[in-house]
């Protein structure tokens, strides 16, 4: 059997990315990982309720440097029981890049650009 187990964002700022995964998705760190000559840091946040991580890496050696990350035709989602209150919440923070309607989506972005799709829960 294969399960899902982590998906990666390389991030410049480690601090400022978790301070916004918490903020605006109340993850949290369940585990991480240092190289022994500080070269990268692994953080890893979890949600809580299922066993899929977000694994964020800082490379020391990236320094400031924005990651290009092409069309951003990839994305994250995460699914909510209370989509009004964090489409209300994500608005407040100024994150929401793209909105649907039609469809009852909408995707913010985090600091690095990475977008992450919102999907109210369906009963």
């Amino acid at each position: 059997m294969n399960t899902f187990y982590h998906f990666n964002f390389n991030v410049v700022d480690l601090d400022r990315s978790v301070a916004f995964y918490r903020e605006a998705l109340d993850l949290d760190i369940v585990r991480e990982k240092e190289a022994k000559d500080g070269s990268f840091r692994l953080l890893f946040l979890g949600d809580g309720h299922s066993g899929f991580q977000l694994e964020l890496t800082w490379l020391r050696d990236r320094g400031q440097k924005p990651y290009d990350l092409g069309e951003c035709e990839f994305h994250l989602a995460f699914r909510t029981d209370d989509y009004d209150a964090l489409h209300a919440k994500h608005q407040a923070m100024g994150c929401i890049c793209y909105e649907n309607p039609d469809m009852g989506i909408y995707f913010i972005h985090d600091p690095d650009g990475y977008w992450i799709e919102i999907v109210p829960e369906k009963g």
